[in-house]
């Protein structure tokens, strides 16, 4: 069961890397446009600036819930690594189940948010204002799920890829 787990997280994590970089690519373009028809067109796109501000929030996020997945978020090891097998062991499941913790969190409170403002319109792009919270219950639930994942590789001694 573990093993089928950690193939479906690599190939999610490997598809939020991809729509991540995507959407920087994307938003990138787009504030070339955005500077190209201000100064030579003189006519600013209205909808660039919080088309780009949607995109990051979802490309920061998802590939947030990626650098979960493949360990390489923020970290302080030094004190861990300190630790004999057994309570590195603890400490390890211990974060893992703080970052759970969050994501759940994320999904609890993203919901809500997503709920309470999704009748509301984005004036500029004219799409529900829920959607620029979207992205906090989605990462949130990768964050649970990469979590979770590193919790029973590490109770079961098993080597994560």
């Amino acid at each position: 069961m573990l093993s089928y787990m950690t193939a479906f997280n690599r190939i999610v994590s490997r598809v939020c890397l991809w729509f991540s970089a995507t959407g920087l690519a994307l938003m990138t373009g787009i504030i070339g446009w955005q500077v190209y028809a201000r100064y030579i067109l003189n006519d600013t796109p209205r909808w660039s600036e919080r088309f780009c501000l949607l995109l990051m929030l979802y490309f920061i996020l998802f590939a947030a819930a990626a650098g979960i997945r493949d360990k390489s978020h923020i970290g302080l090891v030094i004190f861990r690594d300190s630790l004999p097998p057994q309570p590195r062991k603890i400490v390890i499941i211990v974060t893992h189940l703080i970052v759970l913790a969050f994501g759940a969190g994320m999904v609890w409170f993203g919901m809500d948010m997503v709920m309470s403002t999704w009748t509301h319109v984005i004036p500029t792009l004219g799409i529900p204002t829920g959607l620029s919270y979207l992205p906090f219950p989605l990462s949130g639930g990768l964050f649970v799920l990469f979590s979770l994942e590193h919790i029973l590789s590490t109770l079961f001694n098993r080597a994560e890829s």
